[in-house]
């Protein structure tokens, strides 16, 4: 595996979650395979479990950090072909992409949705730049469409916290926020999931009008019912996104959608999912974010072992 760009970069999602799980025994196992090697990480959007998990997935594989965010450091980078620099912006992504692969064996990238403009946005601008014309494998840390580590490290959480079932139900739930928010998590989490059809019953619920990208959602079964929904789920998995059909847009700000103690005696003593940040009392109630069935914590632990199996599948190709 070169680059992970998506969850389906994964020659198996299933044996890589196994994967993860045998390096959770013995993270430093294979620090071997990372000794003289460099990961750059580059934030052009703010992190906490992204920046610090993926750090101590490559400290783990004995490969030494180099971070930069862009939003405070180094120069506006140009990411049209052909343009005029005599605006703002300092230098083309096409040097720096050449550059930063002299000095990184990898690099990793976060850039996020602007929102404005779903082409442009789809097009994953930053980080197909740096696929283009970066000389080294690619990792995406979260683009304007996808967050495949975070899928990953759900799919690690599931396994490991999945009752005796033969067929999981899984639930994707929107919930409200107070600002527009990007769909990269509720696509990735609804590919990894629908990738175990023969595994997991999927439901995704919202209000009208925040259905996600149909290509993303394809086998899934849309309920506009948030309770019905609910009924018999095993994992709730909550996340709060804008509009697609009506690009960025906050269509509905229904604060009863937070998922409370109520709603969650419905499911079938199911674990409560969320990738963090979340707001306490908008997205979900106290009651159910430190009740038992969370674990959100466990699922943040797992942003190392997604974030190592790659780097280490990466490496073992390099």
């Amino acid at each position: 595996m070169k680059h992970y760009l998506s969850i389906h970069d994964l020659p198996s999602i299933k044996a890589t979650v196994n994967e993860a799980i045998e390096l959770k025994k013995d993270p430093l196992r294979f620090n071997h395979l990372g000794k003289h090697k460099t990961i750059g990480l580059l934030f052009f959007n703010n992190s906490l479990r992204t920046r610090l998990s993926t750090q101590k997935a490559a400290l783990n594989l004995g490969m030494e950090p180099i971070v930069m965010n862009f939003g405070a450091e180094g120069w506006q980078l140009e990411f049209e072909d052909g343009t005029i620099m005599d605006q703002g912006k300092s230098e083309h992504v096409k040097e720096a992409a050449e550059v930063i692969s002299q000095y990184c064996d990898v690099i990793a990238i976060r850039a996020f949705a602007g929102l404005e403009d779903k082409a442009k946005d789809e097009s994953e601008e930053v980080l197909s730049a740096f696929v283009k014309y970066a000389t080294v494998p690619i990792l995406n840390m979260e683009s304007s469409v996808g967050h495949p580590l975070q899928a990953l490290a759900d799919a690690i959480t599931i396994e490991e916290h999945k009752p005796a079932k033969k067929k999981l139900k899984v639930v994707l739930s929107w919930a409200p926020h107070p600002k527009a928010l990007p769909h990269a998590v509720g696509n990735s989490f609804a590919e990894m999931a629908l990738a175990h059809e023969d595994d997991f019953e999927v439901v995704i619920t919202h209000p009208k009008g925040y259905e996600l990208d149909p290509e993303k959602t394809k086998g899934a079964r849309i309920e506009y019912d948030q309770k019905k929904a609910f009924e018999g789920a095993d994992f709730i998995y909550t996340k709060n996104w804008s509009s697609y059909k009506n690009y960025g847009q906050v269509a509905c700000e229904d604060r009863s959608w937070m998922i409370t103690a109520d709603k969650m005696e419905v499911t079938d003593q199911a674990k409560f999912m969320h990738c963090l940040p979340v707001r306490r009392n908008v997205v979900v109630a106290d009651e159910v974010i430190n009740s038992e069935q969370s674990i959100v914590i466990k699922q943040a632990n797992n942003r190392t072992f997604s974030a190592q199996v790659v780097l280490k599948k990466m490496l073992e190709n390099l």
